[in-house]
């Protein structure tokens, strides 16, 4: 985020708490941060005094023309600092500002307050030097949601107000348009709509139901990941879906994710693990013999599902899920052998997001070293795995963004970010280099001289999480996928009863050749049978009358581009088959 749009931001996060203040008095505000498209405020709105019930979106505009009228009194940001107690004093009455208050005064940090006008907040800086800098004009609330005090269930859920924020009012009118546009492309709404993957109450929420259409599209994907890696010298293998927790003790997942995990005890009293990762089992397929140095590298690819208990009010449709599907690798290598090996996955990214038309950028996450209790292992070790992705980088001639502190627990990695047909940008395959879990498994292979060798892994997933990806995906095509993709492919449309004959004839032959069709008979006008095919996003329609079948031809409307005129069934079947395995 730019500095000073991030400054505007923060400063608009004050503004909007003053306005609440100012309107619903009693009110406690807990924190107001800067965000990627704006800012939000959470609030405790006392619900003794009515008011938590009566803030909706139907009360932003409200509090909107507030703030702009704060705004022309407001000038500039004046800290000082101040002890602890004068902040009790002055937020005696505030639970929320006061918890922040003692965990700054345990840490020994400074306690700053900021004043503009006549509203004062905790705040640690980050503003604009003069408030005109903020234009009235390029600010807009968003939307009212619940959100419990520090992400914790077990604490207050407080009223979250969101509100959109940039430098000029094109901007904000731009970002405004492409909300709009993302509402309908909103995978959440067209899932459903096409028939892709439903939600159950009875199964719970988090836990994605899969269609036949779904299933399809699903599989698709993964057949296409596993293409590619195969290419390179990839092994299945499969795990269970349970394990014992000293796995996860040993590897060290245990202390890092146990408040995450769903956990079983079994009628003999032992704890188990559903899997949230795959790494681990798979160090166990590796361990299962010695390997020589020839052996090596070990490719193991795993397709399949894992669980984690993500909190209820952080599930959103298939983007965040307590039950996902991993399309994950991992290579069991030499030291000597690890920039091939990445090189390789590097590829098989490229390739894979290319079809799709996303721009990649590469981030190298690693670790910062001024927290390295986050982290497993030593900074030698660190240094000497960044120092290998930073040279990987280097030979590719791609500028890398640098993701300090974004490494994963267990070594640094490649993440590649891709941008959708909105602009919006995504975090899609990964690419991990862990020195790490090889050392803490004792992992080795003999080398040439008889001696054991430690060896390092390397963790790859492409689409990461095929639910999260289908997501962008959905998003990406607004629910449009290329033929190659498309769970139907084509629809037969008879214009009436008496060319059901013919249409079924051209079905079964599109059939044969393995193209997904469908056909509808209904007695319903040709308009509604077009429509309906339309609504399902069908990348062809083969409209069939009594001159298609005098012609021994189908009458062709292609998605997006209306009719095509008319070609013999033979002729329209190379076209889409070439369509098809070139994935265009």
């Amino acid at each position: 985020m730019e500095k000073n749009l991030e400054h505007i931001r923060h400063s608009l996060a004050h503004l909007l708490g003053a306005a609440v203040l100012d309107l619903y008095p009693g009110s406690k505000l807990a924190i107001g941060p800067a965000i990627d498209d704006g800012f939000y405020y959470d609030i405790d709105l006392p619900a003794q005094a009515g008011i938590a019930s009566a803030i909706s979106d139907n009360d932003l505009p409200k509090i909107e023309d507030k703030m702009r009228e704060l705004l022309k009194t407001w000038k500039t940001f004046e800290g000082r600092e101040v002890t602890a107690d004068e902040a009790k004093k002055l937020f005696h009455d505030n639970p929320y500002k006061n918890e922040i208050i003692n965990e700054l005064s345990e840490k020994g940090e400074k306690i700053t307050l900021y004043t503009s006008g006549s509203f004062t907040d905790l705040c640690r800086g980050g503003h604009v030097e003069n408030a005109k800098e903020i234009k009235s004009n390029a600010f807009k609330l968003s939307r009212v949601a619940g959100a419990y005090w520090r992400g914790n269930e077990k604490n207050p859920q407080l009223t979250r107000i969101y509100g959109l924020a940039f430098a000029t009012k094109d901007e904000l009118q731009k970002h405004l348009i492409m909300v709009e546009e993302a509402k309908k492309r909103d995978h959440k709404k067209l899932g459903p709509e096409l028939d892709l993957f439903t939600f159950s109450d009875l199964v719970g929420p988090g836990l994605p139901l899969w269609t036949p259409k779904g299933t399809l599209l699903r599989n698709m994907l993964d057949d296409y990941v596993w293409d590619l890696r195969k290419k390179h010298g990839y092994m299945q293998v499969d795990i269970p879906h349970i394990t014992k927790k000293d796995l996860y003790e040993k590897s060290g997942h245990w202390d890092k994710f146990k408040d995450e995990l769903f956990k079983i005890t079994t009628r003999e009293g032992h704890l188990f693990a559903v899997k949230p990762m795959n790494c681990p089992h798979h160090t166990q397929i590796y361990a299962r013999k010695p390997h020589s140095y020839r052996e090596l590298p070990q490719r193991y690819a795993n397709t399949t599902k894992d669980y984690r208990d993500e909190q209820t009010g952080e599930l959103s449709g298939l983007s965040r899920v307590r039950a996902f599907t991993q399309d994950d690798a991992h290579v069991f290598c030499r030291i000597s052998q690890v920039k091939e090996e990445f090189l390789k996955i590097w590829d098989i990214v490229h390739e894979f997001y290319g079809v799709f038309g996303f721009e990649l950028q590469v981030r190298l996450s690693r670790h910062d070293p001024k927290h390295m209790e986050k982290y497993l292992g030593d900074e030698k070790n660190w240094e000497l795995a960044e120092k290998m992705l930073s040279e990987i980088i280097k030979e590719k001639k791609v500028t890398a963004i640098d993701g300090l502190g974004e490494a994963a627990f267990y070594g640094p990695k490649l993440d590649f970010l891709a941008k959708d047909s909105l602009g919006r940008e995504w975090q899609v395959a990964t690419i991990q280099l862990d020195m790490n879990m090889p050392e803490r498994f004792d992992l080795s292979c003999i080398n040439e001289k008889g001696e054991k060798e430690r060896i390092v892994m390397i963790h790859a997933a492409i689409m990461g999480s095929i639910e999260r990806f289908l997501s962008i995906a959905i998003e990406h095509y607004a629910g449009a996928f290329p033929v190659w993709l498309s769970p139907v492919q084509a629809i037969v449309i008879p214009i009436s009863d008496r060319q059901n004959e013919y249409a079924e004839k051209v079905t079964a032959e599109l059939r044969d050749n393995s193209i997904r069709t469908e056909i509808n008979t209904d007695n319903e006008t040709l308009g509604k049978k077009i429509r309906s095919a339309e609504m399902q996003k069908i990348p062809y329609l083969l409209v069939i009358g009594d001159k298609e079948i005098q012609a021994n031809a189908v009458a062709i409307r292609q998605r997006g581009k209306g009719d095509l005129g008319q070609l013999s069934t033979n002729n329209f079947i190379e076209k889409i088959r070439k369509e098809i395995s070139e994935r265009n």
